[in-house]
């Protein structure tokens, strides 16, 4: 049996150039995937770095909303405590006889048996109207339910102000 070298010899060329053909394709296909890796890499840091920077955002406006908050309850704190202050030296006045309540009367009552003096005093408002004085315990009462309206009042208000401060 005689061998054909050349055709081996073809062979082997063609063989030999296939494999290089090979290797170029194969090197070609790693430089992409290397460059595909880098852009994957470079998006990812872009998107860690947005979301650190969004964080932090949302951090401050927290920080920002805590604080008005806190500003907006210690005004609230505040008008509590000097409504509260008022109403207790409102209370000790009424007690000690240093004020008193009184109401006016309908000057076309016929029922005047309860008239106090209608000369007005130095420091009355109305001109020679018609009072009758309250019971100090009836005062005491009215004070209450005005002390309890006013609390109500400011608790509102801190309430609409506290709302306002979350919907901004």
């Amino acid at each position: 049996m005689v061998v054909p070298w050349r055709l081996l010899g073809a062979l082997a060329l063609v063989l030999a150039g296939f494999g290089s053909a090979w290797q170029f394709q194969d090197w070609r296909y790693g430089r992409q995937l290397a460059e595909q890796e880098k852009l994957h890499s470079e998006t990812l840091n872009q998107l860690t770095r947005a979301a650190a920077t969004a964080q932090q955002a949302e951090q401050d406006k927290r920080l920002a909303l805590e604080q008005r908050l806190s500003a907006s309850e210690q005004t609230h704190f505040r008008k509590m405590s000097d409504a509260q202050l008022d109403q207790d030296r409102l209370r000790d006045r009424l007690a000690t006889a240093d004020l008193r309540l009184s109401v006016l009367l309908d000057a076309t009552d016929v029922a005047k048996s309860c008239d106090v003096p209608t000369t007005a005093s130095a420091g009355s408002v109305d001109h020679a109207a018609v009072r009758a004085r309250l019971d100090p315990a009836h005062a005491q009462r009215i004070i209450a339910i005005t002390d309890t309206g006013d609390r109500g009042l400011i608790a509102l208000q801190a309430c609409q102000a506290y709302v306002q401060e979350l919907s901004r």
